[in-house]
């Protein structure tokens, strides 16, 4: 008896310890990175095979995952690099850091399909498309230069503002309602070369995502888009030397440790040259001779890892263009001249498994000048924005499947307003624009979360505050002539007007199976920064403003629904999106607006506001694996816009309104160094605005206009093609050339559309003659790369 009692006490207690060790749970946590590089991985996946629970890499390639203690086989993966597996007893919390090697040119790349994720279908994500740096790297470019904004572009629901332009429209919102980021510091204008190139070169970027709808509360400050660009680490392991040359560019980058696997540093430079080369075969009498013509940028970062807990970051860009232009004889001498610069600081911390905080300092500045010179008559113009930022984010991870963000984030906004000075003309009051000072704060909730299998929610909630502070002078207007008649003065830092406003943000994800999901989105959004543009494209001479007594912010609805599905163990990925956008207090000039007889005037009274909707249906297939890839991209879709001052307050077409939108992108590998590349784009035309009709009153002509965008430019659309040789690829060294057609069967899309008038004052005849500028004709380009390694 007393044996069966022992046995039985020995049994239970078996069965009590075999219980309690199976309840505890542990956290394994740590960073992926590239094995050739040391760059965090964002986006890689560690999944534990039997318990068929996996978590993925924030953006710094830093994860956390709860599972039962025990034995487990873990696999570590992420797109382009080879799996590994690892069999672990795992008795207590501990950090797993892995290193993952990229697959090389070789038969292994079908393992690829087995590492593709199916984030397609199973995130929240709406509108959202993560780039591909190698394939943006394919895509056949203007003068072979690769640009990720000519690849966001080429998305359902993203227009080019223009031939050759790097501004965008999404899904009917203005250039100005998007957001771009580079190491999260704010970027007024992306554009080089008047926004034939953007600033960001692809050498030195290690991610972009495109974000048009489904925003996380913890972006905020724009109603449309977020354009989220994150500069590479430099390789910490050994030195790197790239670069290309190109038909009009040549462009170095060099990275690599300062201490081995401890810090690193990444410097990249390029400039156009084209000045150079056209200056020696000039006449000396040549309007162009000395004429400057040319841009450049730079890009640095340096980044040190203090221990396991604390990282560092520093990265600045700075960008300048200079264009000139000089009449025959000289009578006429202009020059534009503008300069993008940011910076970044970024600590993480490791608080602990679960805890992850990142603080940033930021600092962004936009500045453009003209000058203009006839005979003794001069103009100068020159606007800019200012920006100082500071962030704090931390992330919670309480358990699998719960990701929990809070943050705080604050700008002060330093405006200059389109500012005009003119010499000899002493018959224009040409005054003293102000620069306006002013306080922006976030605070801001996000939560995604499982909610069993089939749902997944993301829900977040923003508060953000807008104050116009001084020094500044209010206007009082007189309400017939819209002259001033009286002011207030504001001294530093006093408060002349605020604003504020709640931003709920929710995304749900319905998985039907483990490969078909319906999503929903909806995120309200204020704007209290505006951009106000005098043509249909984006230049710089496009002015930044903010909120003040009379400027009210702009204020976004969008809802979106879509269908997902994934094909061939993720090999292709459709989607279909629908989606219905509501904007208030969008800004434009007013009627007849000329910015030399107005400039007299307050800037209040320069503008008008009205209101705007979109709608429209979005369809993406996008084949992400293989020999063959690329996606074909549609878009259908309204945009109108209401003003109470314009086109007599009835509704109108917006600028960007085109119906169809077509964009298709294919890729193929002939053989495993030859790479071939074919772009087709397809747009309806943009709208404008027309004479009608003439007639005189006495001797003047007096020209009768249509109602507002009542008229469409003829459509656009054309194709352009590439090949990438891969002459030679060692340990060491590499080498390539990349062979581009742009517009190669030669369409005139139109630039723009000039309206010609002819009077014979004799017979009183008038005739009309519509003129069309077209930029560029089929244009070839060839560019050489390399890139040297160090043992």
């Amino acid at each position: 008896m007393v044996g069966f009692r022992k046995l039985l006490a020995v049994i239970i207690l078996t069965v009590f310890s075999t219980v309690i060790f199976a309840q505890r749970n542990i956290t394994i946590s740590g960073y992926l990175k590239d094995t050739t590089n040391g760059e965090r991985l964002p986006g890689a996946t560690v999944y534990v095979r039997d318990i068929l629970k996996g978590a993925a890499t924030n953006d710094y390639g830093y994860y956390s995952l709860v599972i039962p203690a025990g034995e487990h086989t873990i696999e570590f993966s992420y797109m382009g690099y080879q799996k590994v597996v690892k069999v672990m007893k795992l008795t207590e919390n501990q950090t797993i850091n892995y290193e993952l090697t990229p697959l090389a040119h070789t038969m292994q790349e079908v393992e690829i399909s087995a590492t593709r994720g199916d984030n397609n279908v199973s995130s929240t994500d709406m509108g959202s498309t993560e780039l591909n740096l190698v394939q943006v790297k394919k895509i056949p470019a203007f003068f072979g230069e690769a640009d990720i904004i000519k690849t966001v572009q080429l998305l359902p629901g993203v227009q080019s503002a223009g031939e050759g332009n790097s501004g965008y429209f999404v899904r009917g919102g203005g250039l100005d309602q998007n957001l771009i980021l580079l190491d999260e510091a704010v970027i007024y204008n992306a554009g080089h070369l008047f926004g034939f190139f953007s600033i960001f070169n692809a050498d030195v970027i290690r991610s972009a995502e495109m974000i048009k709808s489904g925003m996380s509360a913890s972006y905020g400050g724009r109603l449309a888009s977020v354009l989220d660009v994150t500069m590479k680490e430099g390789n910490n392991k050994r030195y790197e030397v790239e670069g290309g040359i190109g038909v009009i560019f040549a462009r170095i980058s060099a990275q690599g440790p300062i201490k081995k696997e401890k810090a690193s540093f990444l410097f990249t430079a390029r400039r156009t040259y084209i000045d150079y080369l056209i200056q020696p075969f000039l006449r000396k009498d040549s309007p162009a001779k000395g004429v400057k013509f040319y841009f450049y940028d730079l890009n640095a970062k340096i980044n040190w890892e203090v221990n396991s807990k604390n990282h560092l970051y520093l990265s600045g860009y700075y960008g300048a263009d200079t264009y000139g232009f000089n009449s025959t004889g000289g009578l006429l001498t202009s020059a534009f001249n503008w300069k993008n610069a940011s910076a970044s600081f970024r600590w993480n911390y490791n608080i602990s498994p679960k805890l992850f905080l990142k603080t940033l300092a930021m600092f962004s500045n936009y500045n453009f000048g003209m000058d203009a010179d006839l005979d003794v008559y001069g103009l100068n113009l020159s606007s800019g924005i200012q920006d100082y930022r500071a962030k704090s984010e931390l992330t919670i991870l309480p358990y699998n499947g719960n990701i929990l963000k809070a943050g705080i984030d604050y700008t002060f906004h330093r405006i200059k307003p389109n500012t005009y000075m003119a010499n000899s003309i002493t018959e224009l009051d040409m005054p003293e624009m102000q620069i306006t000072n002013a306080n922006e704060l976030a605070l801001y909730v996000n939560d995604e979360i499982d909610l069993g299998d089939a749902v997944r929610l993301n829900i977040g909630l923003r508060g953000s505050y807008f104050s116009h502070v001084g020094q500044y002078k209010q206007y009082i207007l007189d309400n017939t002539t819209g002259k001033a008649i009286d002011s207030i003065n504001y001294s530093f830092g006093q408060k002349v007007k605020d604003y504020w406003g709640l931003e709920p943000r929710l995304a749900i994800r319905f998985a039907i199976d483990k490969t078909l999901s319906l999503k929903a989105s909806y995120m309200h959004n204020y704007q209290y920064l505006h951009q106000v543009a005098m043509s249909s494209i984006s230049l710089p001479t496009d002015m930044w403003i903010s909120c003040t007594d009379g400027i009210l912010p702009q204020i976004g609805d969008q809802v979106s629904f879509g269908v997902y599905k994934n094909l061939k163990n993720n090999e292709w990925e459709l989607s279909v999106e629908v989606y219905y956008k509501n904007m208030k207090n969008l800004t434009e000039y007013v009627e007849g607006f000329s910015p030399l007889s107005q400039a007299a005037r307050p800037l209040n009274s320069f503008f008008t506001q009205g209101d705007g909707y979109a709608y429209g249906v979005e369809f993406f297939i996008n084949k992400t694996i293989g020999k063959f890839t690329g996606w074909i991209g549609y878009a259908l879709s309204w945009t109108k816009r209401t003003f109470p001052e314009l086109n007599n307050g009835l509704s109108f077409n917006a600028k960007n309104d085109r119906r169809h939108d077509v964009s298709v992108m294919l890729s193929y590998e002939i053989l495993p160094n030859l790479t071939t590349s074919i772009v087709w784009v397809y747009a309806t035309g943009n709208t404008m605005t027309v004479p009608v009709g003439f007639y005189f009153i006495g001797t003047d002509l007096v020209t009768e206009y249509s109602t507002k965008n009542a008229y469409r430019v003829p459509p656009y659309h054309r194709m352009d093609i590439s090949v990438n040789w891969e002459i030679r690829k060692t340990e060491r060294f590499e080498n390539s050339l990349n062979f581009s057609v742009y517009n190669v069967y030669n369409r005139k899309n139109p630039f723009f559309i000039s309206i010609g008038t002819r009077v014979d004052q004799a017979s009183m005849n008038i005739t009309n003659t519509a003129y069309k500028m077209s930029l560029f004709p089929i244009m070839p380009s060839i560019s050489w790369n390399f890139k040297f390694r160090s043992k």
